[in-house]
């Protein structure tokens, strides 16, 4: 789909450049958002998307360049100025006040007022009204802190919606959301081409971008590599783009000699499993798939000790491991890697050093007494495995806290390599981690499947599980409803289990 210059675009950007300190973000990057039309933003982490709509959103100016709205120059110099003219933006981090209810987050800066004093009753009532225009099934009066990550990602979406809107900046919108919160977010969107709204949308995951996006502009290193159809350009081609790299040197391939089996599921039931039978061997990779929410992270939840076992049998090699807890399995010699890695992954105040080693404090061989592991050790057992997740060694002394997403991701990585380890489970082991980063963790896979350990892949991502899977269990409504190998592991298949009956046609 060619750019569309003979008509007025609703946003534009003109040779936008961003420079930072040693850091050129963006490089004269010309953009255009036509009403009503989803534009795509596709790059890996630092090719400058980020930047990209923080400009748009007033957060930051640009070091040199125009931005038009409506066809006419502009100077988003503040966050209000943009909210003025009707631009809004869902950034990945939240901007919640946990402590605060959804009501007053939603109108915090703008609370109305009766007599000088905050007027609860309107408050509530205007985010009652806001809530359920959207279809968001949440309290008004609900803390925060309280709610699911899920929830707390609604109340940022109907944070833009408080006052006019013209432009909406998603980013990363569905991370955290269930399929069915995923399809009231698409239907939201529609609702808002269809009324003129342009919508700049980031997302890493290429069936959305066929799912909703007009059009694609792939960044690079900050600059602007082209714009293409989302419908008509497919996977391989927009990947190309995006890392300078056809898709073949993304996916290694794993060789698959199954070996000893390391974990038996049988009849498993949990709160969130009705029904799971699975095994896993040595040298191969096993995917399970699914929608967010169908049960797939509580099946290997279940099996590490984090969930509780209602019915059935676990065994890990040869032995009855359930109901033991997560310390029991690591001990054991299984690793789970948690899809959030802030929340459940990481110590975000410590240095990667220190995250890398936590699991190796009482299993590494001493050289102080009382237990601990010296420093030399913690600093030479750091280095190697940093090496073999390909982090950077500047980045091993910083707090985690301080490193990209992508280094964050790597750092979860290495916590599983200090120690012996006979099954890796890594759920949703990309979220949020550009293609440059991908490779490097699944070369990772490559080499722990190849020297003799097991690997389960939990992911959302379904190019992931086609292209590096042997075996794949599908997971539906807390069910597991099949198994498929070889041949049978392409995209149609798994779809169709995916969404069964309910698949829309």
């Amino acid at each position: 789909m060619a750019e569309t210059p003979h008509t007025v675009a609703l946003l534009e950007t003109r040779g936008l450049t961003k420079r930072y300190p040693g850091v050129l973000a963006l490089d004269t990057v010309d953009f255009t958002l036509q009403p009503g039309e989803v534009h795509v933003l596709f790059g890996e982490n630092g090719a400058g998307k980020s930047t990209l709509i923080s400009v748009l959103a007033g957060v930051q100016p640009p070091t040199a360049g125009q931005v038009l709205f409506s066809g006419r120059p502009v100077t988003l110099d503040s966050v209000r100025t943009a909210r003025q003219l009707g631009i809004s933006a869902v950034f990945q981090e939240f901007s919640l006040v946990p402590t605060l209810t959804v009501a007053q987050n939603l109108f915090l800066g703008d609370e109305p007022r009766k007599r000088g004093l905050l007027d609860l009753v309107r408050l509530r009532s205007g985010a009652q009204r806001l809530l359920e225009q959207l279809d968001f099934p949440i309290d008004p009066g609900a803390t925060v802190a309280f709610l699911s990550r899920a929830e707390q990602q609604m109340v940022e979406i109907a944070k833009a919606f408080r006052g006019k809107l013209s432009v909406l900046i998603l980013d990363e919108p569905t991370a955290s959301l269930t399929e069915k919160e995923t399809q009231r977010l698409f239907s939201l969107v529609e609702r808002l081409k269809s009324g003129g709204v342009g919508i700049v949308y980031i997302s890493h995951r290429i069936q959305e971008i066929r799912r909703i996006g007009d059009r694609v502009t792939v960044l690079r290193d900050g600059r602007k590599i082209g714009t293409v159809d989302a419908k008509a350009t497919d996977e391989d081609r927009l990947i190309e783009m995006m890392t300078g790299r056809p898709i073949a040197e993304i996916y290694p391939k794993i060789g698959f000699d199954p070996g000893e089996r390391l974990l038996e599921i049988r009849g498993l039931r949990t709160a969130n499993v009705l029904d799971a039978s699975l095994e896993v061997r040595r040298h191969e990779v096993v995917g399970i798939a699914g929608l967010v929410g169908s049960g797939k992270s509580e099946l290997m939840r279940a099996a590490f000790g984090i969930d509780d076992v209602k019915a059935g049998r676990i065994l890990f090699r040869g032995r009855d491991t359930t109901g033991l807890r997560p310390k029991a399995m690591l001990e054991a010699g299984m690793f789970y890697l948690p899809p959030d890695r802030k929340e459940e992954g990481l110590v975000m105040s410590f240095t990667a050093q220190a995250n890398m080693t936590l699991p190796a404090l009482r299993r590494y061989p001493q050289r102080r007494a009382m237990g601990w592991l010296s420093k030399i050790a913690q600093s030479q057992l750091s280095e190697r495995t940093a090496e073999r997740v390909q982090l950077a060694f500047r980045n091993v002394m910083r707090p985690v806290a301080h490193l990209s997403g992508g280094n964050q991701q790597k750092v979860l990585f290495a916590k599983g390599l200090v120690h012996e380890v006979d099954l890796f489970v890594y759920d949703e082991p990309t979220v949020g981690v550009d293609m440059g980063t991908r490779s490097a963790l699944y070369l990772l896979i490559k080499e722990l499947c190849e020297a003799g350990a097991g690997v389960v892949v939990i992911s959302s991502d379904l190019p992931e599980i086609l292209h590096l899977c042997h075996r794949v269990y599908v997971m539906r409504r807390a069910r597991l409803v099949t198994e498929l190998q070889g041949a049978a592991i392409n995209e149609a298949n798994v779809l169709q289990h995916f969404f069964g009956e309910d698949r829309a046609t």
